[in-house]
C-alpha cells in the first residue's frame, strides 16, 4: 500500500467511526487501503488536540520613547533595529514592530563606498591635475584589467517577474564559477583589445610585460605611425606588476618613458575613464541575470559587447577628462570624482585650484 499525502474528509470521518466500533489502527488501514503510519499519525494528533495560540500582550511605545528612538537612529547609522531599541532601554518589542516604527523615520541603506584616500593621497591627486593641466587627453592611452566571471557580479540577478510566474533557476557555484581576466585600452575614439590574459598566469612584472609584448605591441602598437608613437602617453595604474623597477625599465626600452608614461596618483581607480567602459560591457553581458557555462562563452560575450561599443561612446569617455574654455586659451580640468577643480587661462595668466572633496566627504 502506497503512502499518500493527506487524508480526505470522508476518510477521517470513517476513521472516527471505526475507532468508535473498537477497530484497531492496523485494521482501519487495511479497510481504507492506506498506510498504517498515516492512520496512526492522524489518531495521535486527534488525541493530543491542537493547543490554542496564546497572544502575548504587545509592548506599547510612548511618544517620549519614539523621540528617543529617532535620536538613536540618527546617532547610530547602519545599526540594527534591536541595537537601536536596546540603546534606548526599550525592551519587549518584537522585530516586526521595531521595523514598522523605524520605517516612519529611517530607511535601510548600504554604506557608501569611497577610495581609501588620506591627506597625502589627496595632495598627490591635486599635483597630478596640475601636472596634466594642459595635456590633450585625446592622446592618452587609458589601460586597465577587468575580471569577468561566469555568474556575474553579486546582486545582478534581480529583476521584475510577473505575478504567478516562477523565478528562473540560477546556478550556485564557488567563486562565481571561475572567470576570465581581460586587458584593454581606450584612446580618443578607439578601443585597443580586448585581450584575454591566459588562464593560470600570475601577473608579476615579467608575465605582465610578456603579455603586453604578445598582444598590445605586436597586434596594435607596431602598426601605428612614428608621429602617433611620439605623441602617445601610456597610462596604467600602480599595481605591483605595473610600477616595479623591472616594469619601468622594460617600458623605457620600448620608448615609453618620462613624459610618455603618465604618473598615476595612488588609490585612484575612479579617475580612469576605462572603468566606465567596463561598466558598459558588464551591463551588456550580464543583462537579465545571464550566466555562462564555459570560459570561452563568456569571452565571446565580452568580445561581442566590446565590438558593439562605437567610437562615439569611447570618445565621450576620453573627452570627459578635459574641457576647453570658450576662448580656447584656457584648459579646464574638472572631475567631481577627482575631487579637485583646476583651470588656467593663458590670456589672464590665472591659475585656480579648489579642493572639492570636503563638500563630498
Amino acid at each position: 500500500m502506497g503512502q499518500k499525502k493527506d487524508l480526505t474528509g470522508s476518510e477521517k470521518s470513517k476513521i472516527v467511526r471505526y475507532l468508535a466500533e473498537g477497530c484497531s489502527s492496523l485494521k482501519i488501514a487495511k479497510l481504507l487501503k492506506r498506510d498504517h503510519r498515516t492512520i496512526k499519525r492522524f489518531i495521535q494528533n486527534s488525541q493530543q488536540g491542537h493547543k490554542k495560540r496564546v497572544e502575548k500582550p504587545r509592548r506599547k511605545i510612548t511618544a517620549h520613547e519614539l523621540r528617543k528612538v529617532k535620536r538613536a537612529a540618527a546617532k547610530m547609522p547602519l545599526a540594527t533595529s534591536l541595537a537601536i531599541f536596546q540603546s534606548c532601554n526599550i525592551t519587549g518589542v518584537p522585530k516586526s514592530t521595531r521595523c514598522a516604527i523605524l520605517r516612519d523615520m529611517a530607511k535601510v541603506r548600504k554604506a557608501e563606498r569611497r577610495p581609501p584616500l588620506n591627506k597625502i593621497n589627496k595632495l598627490k591627486r591635486q599635483d597630478w591635475a596640475k601636472k596634466y593641466l594642459k595635456t590633450g587627453f585625446s592622446k592618452v592611452l587609458w589601460t586597465d584589467e577587468m575580471r569577468v566571471s561566469l555568474d556575474g557580479p553579486d546582486g545582478w540577478a534581480r529583476g521584475w517577474i510577473g505575478k504567478g510566474q516562477r523565478a528562473p533557476v540560477r546556478l550556485r557555484r564557488q567563486q562565481g564559477g571561475g572567470g576570465v581576466l581581460v586587458w584593454a585600452g581606450i584612446i580618443k575614439d578607439e578601443l585597443v583589445g580586448p585581450f584575454w590574459v591566459e588562464d593560470g598566469v600570475k601577473l608579476n612584472s615579467q608575465s605582465y610585460y610578456q603579455f603586453l609584448e604578445d598582444t598590445f605591441f605586436k597586434q596594435w602598437y607596431r602598426k601605428k605611425s612614428a608621429s602617433f608613437k611620439k605623441n602617445m602617453i601610456f597610462m596604467q595604474d600602480n599595481a605591483p606588476s605595473h610600477a616595479s623597477k623591472y616594469s619601468t625599465a622594460w617600458l623605457a626600452r620600448k620608448g615609453i618613458k618620462e613624459e610618455k608614461l603618465m604618473t598615476w596618483p595612488p588609490c585612484s581607480p575612479d579617475l580612469n575613464p576605462i572603468e566606465n567602459l567596463w561598466s558598459i560591457i558588464k551591463c551588456e553581458i550580464y543583462k537579465e541575470g545571464k550566466q555562462y557555462t564555459s570560459l570561452n562563452s563568456v569571452w565571446e560575450a565580452v568580445v561581442a559587447a566590446a565590438r558593439n561599443v562605437d567610437g562615439e561612446q569611447i570618445k565621450t569617455l576620453t573627452e570627459s577628462m578635459a574641457f576647453e574654455c570658450p576662448c580656447k586659451e584656457r584648459w579646464l580640468y574638472w572631475s567631481l570624482i577627482c575631487f579637485c577643480f583646476v583651470f588656467e587661462c593663458q590670456k589672464c595668466i590665472f591659475v585656480n585650484v579648489e579642493m572639492l572633496y570636503w563638500c563630498h566627504w
